[in-house]
C-alpha cells in the first residue's frame, strides 16, 4: 500500500510496533474505552486493536487516522502518534509570521478590531497572550502602573504581585480556571506545561481548598465571570473563547480568542469613561 511506503525506517521494528501500541493503549484509558468500544467507534474489529495494542500488529497510516479520530486526539498528539508508528506527521504547524497565514492573521485582526472596546486577547494553548487588541492595553492600564513581563495568563491571575489582589470574586475565578485547566488535561493528557500550570495554580495559598479536591461532576460554566476591584470601583466582565473549526494546522488547533464584555451597565459606564479618559484611577 502507498501509506506503508511512505513508513519511516525503524532501527528495530519491535520497539516501534510497541510505542505505537502503547499509546493506543494509553489514550483509550484516558478516554474511558474498553478495547471493544473504541473499535466500534473506530469501525474496526476488537481483535484487530487488540493486536496493535499487543505488538502484534502495525497499523496503516490510514489506521492510525481512524483510531486519532475516535479517540479525540489533538493535533500535536496526532504527530507523535503517526511518528511512533514509524510515519512521518500529518499535521504542520505553521507559525502566525508565515505567508501562508496572510488570511487567518487579517481574521484574527478582523476579531480584535470588532471587540473593540473591550478587551479581546489571542492565547495559545498554554494560555499565553500573543496578541491583544486596544481594549485588552486599556484594561492592563487601568490595573496596574507598569504592566506585566510575563505574558502567561494563568501565571498573571493567580500571583499574588499581579492580578490577584484586584480580583474581588477571587474564588469563583481561581475554581473556575483551575476547571478548565483539568479539563485542558484531559484533552491532552501529555501536555507537561499545562501540568505545570495547573500546579503553579494549585500551590497558591488563596486558591479555595474545595477547588483543590477536583469536582468529578461540575458542569463548565459558558463564560468565565470577573469582578476588578481597584480604588473603591468595581468592574465587573465576562469572557469568551473563539476557536478555528476544524483546523488542519497545529497552530490553529492550539489558538483562541478570549473576548470579555462588561457584564452590567455600571460596568459598562464605567469602562466607557476608562476609555475616554475620563477616569483617574
Amino acid at each position: 500500500m502507498l501509506s506503508e511506503q511512505r513508513r519511516q525506517p525503524s532501527t528495530n521494528s519491535f520497539d516501534t510496533v510497541s510505542r505505537i501500541g502503547e499509546l493506543v493503549r494509553q489514550w483509550r484509558t484516558l478516554r474511558h474505552l474498553t478495547q471493544l468500544e473504541l473499535a466500534l467507534e473506530a469501525g474496526i474489529s476488537a481483535r484487530h486493536l487488540s493486536f496493535i495494542e499487543s505488538g502484534k500488529a502495525l497499523p496503516s497510516r490510514e489506521m492510525v487516522t481512524q483510531l486519532a479520530e475516535a479517540l479525540a486526539i489533538p493535533l500535536r498528539e496526532r504527530n507523535a502518534l503517526f511518528l511512533a508508528a514509524g510515519f512521518a506527521p500529518t499535521h504542520r504547524e505553521t507559525g502566525l509570521a508565515q505567508p501562508e497565514m496572510a488570511l487567518i492573521n487579517r481574521a484574527i485582526e478582523f476579531i480584535l478590531k470588532q471587540q473593540e472596546p473591550y478587551p479581546a486577547l489571542v492565547l495559545n494553548r498554554h494560555w499565553d497572550i500573543t496578541r491583544a487588541n486596544e481594549g485588552a492595553a486599556a484594561f492592563m492600564n487601568f490595573v496596574f502602573d507598569t504592566p506585566p513581563d510575563d505574558p502567561n495568563m494563568i501565571r498573571q491571575i493567580f500571583s499574588d504581585h499581579l492580578l490577584r489582589p484586584f480580583i474581588a470574586n477571587w474564588d469563583e475565578v481561581a475554581s473556575d480556571l483551575i476547571r478548565r485547566l483539568h479539563h485542558e488535561i484531559d484533552w491532552a493528557p501529555t501536555d507537561e506545561k499545562l501540568r505545570a500550570l495547573l500546579e503553579f495554580a494549585l500551590a497558591n495559598p488563596h486558591v479555595p481548598e474545595k477547588s483543590k479536591v477536583r469536582p468529578m461532576e461540575v458542569p463548565m460554566s459558558p463564560t468565565l465571570n470577573f469582578v476588578i476591584r481597584k480604588n473603591g470601583v468595581e468592574l465587573s466582565f465576562f469572557s469568551t473563547w473563539t476557536s478555528f473549526a476544524a483546523p488542519h494546522d497545529v497552530t490553529l488547533d492550539e489558538l483562541r480568542i478570549e473576548s470579555s464584555f462588561p457584564a452590567d451597565d455600571a460596568s459598562a459606564r464605567l469602562w466607557e469613561r476608562i476609555i475616554a479618559g475620563e477616569f483617574t484611577r
